[in-house]
Formats: C-alpha cells, sequence, structure tokens
C-alpha cells in the first residue's frame, strides 16, 4: 500500500481567507489566546500582546464549522483525481497512492495532477507519499516522497508525532528519559515501552518503527452498520441539515452500543437532485455521537453551499470500520478519561475548585481517618507509613454510622449477669461481654475482638477512647457485626458487611 497524504498548513486561515476574503495579517483566536496566525506570532499567544507586535492585525474567531464546510468544498475537488479519498480533519486528507498510480499511469504523475487539483483554487497544500498512513501525514509535514520509511523516521525529531496525534504528556515523559528522536523511541524494547506508557505509549511506538497501517478506504469485511433518513421535503437550508445529521448520528450510535461497537471511519452519503455524492471521514480515536454530528454538519454545510449538488433529498450515514470499545473507557458512547476530566474541571470552575473533592488513602487508626479528601486534580500525597498503636485490624467496616455523638449511635453491651461493659483505666473489659442492646434490637455476642485504646492527643481535649469488634445474633439468627468506640458509654463507629 502507498499512501499520499495531503496537508494544506495553518488550514483554519486558509479557509478564512477563502470563504471571507481577508488580506493581510490574519489570526485565528481561541480562549483570548492566538490558535492560528499567518506569521510573526506565536501560537498560545495572548490577545493583547499580538495586538501590540501587528496592530494591523485582524482577529476572527475559532470556528470549527467553516473549517470543515470550506474543506468538503476542497475535498470535493480531489475526486476528480483519485478515488478512494478519506478526511482525517479539516486541512489533512488520504488518498490510496497505488489506485491513483495505476489509473493514472505512475506515482508522481497521481501527485503532481493531485497537486494541481488543490493548487489550482489558490491553496497551500504540500503533499506525502508512504507506505503507511501516520509516516505519510509526517511526510507530508516536509513535502517528501519517502520510499524507506524507518530511514525517514528514524531522524525525526520525537515531537514530530504530535502531528499525528499522540499523547503530548508521553512525549514529554520520553523527552526527560533522554528520548529525542523516533530513532531512539524505535529501538526501545517494545514490552518496556507497553509495560511504562500503555497502549497510547504503544502507539506512538509502532509509528516510530513504521509498523503496517490500516488501508485506505478498504473494502469492508462485514455489512457495515447504516442509518438513512429521508425527509419529506427535500433539505435546502443548513440548519434543515444539521438538524437531521445530528438526529442520525443519534441513531447510529443507537445501533453501535446496541452491537459494542465503535466507530473509526464514518462514510457521509446524500441523494441529492443532480445525483448521488459520498465522502469518508477517518479518525484515529472513537467517534462519539458529537464528533459524528459535526463532520455531518460541515459535510452538508459543504455540498449546500457548494451550489453544484441540489437539495438533499435522502441522508445515509454508514460506520464503514469499527472497534470494540477499548478495556476502561469511562461511558459505552466512547468517551474517555481525558473527556472526563474536562467535565470535571468545568464543574470545578463554577463550584469552585475546593468544592469537587477525591478521596485518598491515608494513615490513621479509626475507619474515618483513614480516607482523606484533596481538591480534584491535585496530586495525592501517599499516606504515613508505620504502626499507628491502636489501628483497628483489618477487614475494615462498610459502612460508616452517623458519629458517635448522634443519639442512635448509642448502644449498650452487658455481660452474663447483666452488668454493663466498659473500659478501665488499664484499657480493658470490665469482663466479656454476652449481650447488645442497639435500641429496641437485642442481639447475643458471639464474637468480640479488642479493646484498642487510643489517646486522641492534646488536639482532641486529651480524649481517651477504645473501640471494640462485636460479632451478634439476633432472634432469627442472623449475624451482624460492629465496630463500637467507647467515649463515656459504647457508640456505634460503624458496620461491617
Amino acid at each position: 500500500m502507498r499512501v499520499a497524504a495531503l496537508w494544506f498548513p495553518d488550514w483554519p486561515i486558509q479557509a478564512a481567507r477563502r470563504e471571507l476574503g481577508i488580506e493581510g495579517p490574519l489570526a485565528i483566536v481561541r480562549n483570548h489566546r492566538i490558535r492560528v496566525h499567518s506569521g510573526g506570532l506565536r501560537r498560545g499567544m495572548k490577545v493583547r500582546q499580538a495586538q501590540a507586535l501587528i496592530p494591523a492585525l485582524t482577529l476572527l474567531d475559532d470556528a470549527p464549522d467553516r473549517d470543515g464546510r470550506v474543506f468538503a468544498e476542497i475535498a470535493a475537488g480531489l475526486d476528480d483525481v483519485a478515488s478512494s479519498i478519506e478526511v482525517l480533519r479539516p486541512g489533512l486528507v488520504l488518498v490510496d497512492a497505488s489506485a491513483a498510480a495505476r489509473f493514472h499511469g505512475g506515482e508522481n504523475v497521481a501527485v503532481e495532477m493531485l497537486l494541481d487539483a488543490a493548487t489550482r483554487i489558490n491553496l497551500d497544500v504540500q503533499v506525502g507519499v508512504a507506505d503507511e498512513i501516520a509516516t505519510a501525514v509526517l511526510a507530508a509535514r516536509h513535502n517528501r516522497i519517502v520510499t524507506d520509511s524507518s530511514d525517514f523516521l528514524s531522524g525525526l525529531p520525537l515531537r514530530s508525532l504530535e502531528a499525528v496525534d499522540c499523547d503530548r504528556s508521553i512525549l514529554s515523559s520520553l523527552n526527560i528519559l533522554g528520548v529525542r528522536t523516533l530513532g531512539e523511541l524505535a529501538a526501545l524494547p517494545a514490552e518496556s515501552v507497553a509495560t511504562r506508557f500503555g497502549s497510547a505509549g504503544m502507539l506512538c511506538h509502532r509509528i516510530a518503527r513504521a509498523e503496517p497501517d490500516r488501508r485506505v478506504a478498504p473494502e469492508p469485511q462485514a455489512p457495515p452498520l447504516a442509518v438513512t433518513v429521508a425527509p419529506e421535503e427535500p433539505i435546502e437550508r443548513v440548519d434543515e441539515a444539521a438538524f437531521a445529521g445530528r438526529a442520525l448520528a443519534a441513531r447510529l450510535h443507537g445501533k453501535l452500543r446496541d452491537a459494542g461497537q465503535v466507530c473509526l471511519r464514518l462514510q457521509v452519503t446524500a441523494e441529492v437532485e443532480q445525483g448521488v455524492v459520498e465522502r469518508v471521514w477517518r479518525t484515529r480515536e472513537p467517534l462519539t455521537e458529537s464528533a459524528t454530528a459535526d463532520r455531518v454538519r460541515w459535510q452538508l454545510d459543504g455540498w449546500l453551499t457548494g451550489g453544484n449538488s441540489g437539495r438533499i433529498l435522502s441522508l445515509t450515514l454508514t460506520a464503514l470500520d469499527v472497534a470494540v470499545p477499548v478495556a476502561g473507557e469511562l461511558w459505552r458512547d466512547g468517551a474517555s478519561a481525558a473527556a472526563a476530566r474536562r467535565v470535571v474541571e468545568r464543574v470545578q470552575s463554577t463550584l469552585g475548585v475546593d468544592r469537587v473533592l477525591q478521596p485518598r488513602h491515608a494513615g490513621g487508626r479509626g475507619v474515618a481517618e483513614r480516607i482523606d479528601f484533596i481538591p480534584f486534580g491535585e496530586r495525592p500525597i501517599p499516606g504515613l507509613d508505620g504502626s499507628w498503636p491502636g489501628r483497628i485490624p483489618s477487614p475494615l467496616p462498610a459502612r460508616l454510622g452517623s458519629g458517635p455523638q448522634h443519639p442512635a449511635a448509642r448502644v449498650r453491651l452487658v455481660d452474663a449477669r447483666a452488668a454493663d461493659v466498659y473500659v478501665t483505666a488499664e484499657a480493658l473489659l470490665s469482663s466479656d461481654p454476652y449481650a447488645l442492646g442497639w435500641g429496641r434490637a437485642r442481639y447475643l455476642v458471639v464474637a468480640w475482638s479488642g479493646p484498642w485504646p487510643v489517646d486522641l492527643g492534646w488536639w482532641h481535649g486529651r480524649r481517651r477512647v477504645a473501640r471494640l469488634q462485636v460479632v451478634g445474633v439476633d432472634g432469627a439468627e442472623e449475624q451482624r457485626a460492629w465496630l463500637l468506640i467507647w467515649v463515656k458509654g459504647w457508640r456505634v463507629e460503624a458496620t461491617y458487611g
């Protein structure tokens, strides 16, 4: 397999210039920072700093819909040269170079025709050709046709993998460990990379080793999952198309959930007045329902505003390439742990950092003392190790009570002579427990362990308490177990089971 990747550098800038006709210095802004610029600035720079450097700078808000809509029109122009086309994202498209070479009489001829198709509409484009999809994307950054993938990749800096959506935190960790190039990464044992960095690290390792990738636009091995809608009235407005696309995306992902699958390659097909048009979108990560709806909206927007297709008579979404969800995903629609973190961070921004907490193990003697809560996102400090004199042994109780001061926590523990059992000054029981009364319930003590005395120290008013594990049975021979605490009388601190 030979893959050609066409990369349109700084696509949001090119899309804005093409649709809005803006000339001169231009920058795309997200969250008051520069996301993409036409030159002379730095990504991530604050807007005020950028305006101070270039007073004539035109600023536009980030608009993914515009990027997708304009690129849908560009990708349609490539259909005249190659039939096997997949869009990775707006500004990056893949072509089956082997099929195009056979049709046009050579790989170089096919590449020239692809470039001509893109440059004749006055767009900046670079092309890379290689045996693997990821290598072709990296080759497009250098505008090269690669014959030996391993030789080409070995000299690239490690940060190049950001272009193929590798985890930046893993790349940063590898850099700290002294791995600077893809050749050095490829030389690492696969077992060591998998142990240290998991599946995300193995993805980087496979790319660095130029391992075989999936084909561009392969033939489906099984009947694909598909959903279709045929509106009563033809769709001619973008808002109507967006509504239909979102509803259809929900239906498709419902089928995917029922089948236990996620979608990696999506085909959007529309029956229009001039015939049938279709486009394939490929992603490295599983498509969520929202991401599917976005791609459908971009594509339909491009077809409707392009003026060459006419009204939409029917719409079909097909999951051409599906996979089993990766173990550990938090939700059935394929959302990742990173998505969960973003949701929690949004909640923190609303309620406050200290209002969203996460538990951690801590050192202590009692039950509640062994669990601490810290603001979500902070690095947990390991619990203090030590003997902790007076610490109750495992297993820990399953449920905490309402607190020793709660009236419902009071219990009465008596011996065989019906005398109260208490803790002496020597931290011993006055007699062996025989029965326990908790409210109106009565239990016969069948086992007990302790007591474990604890001096709470001056910061707790020099209080001395003791804990006792007790197992009892009621009249129906059902067992129950408690952790009792002595604070001028017995209280239920926690229950077992």
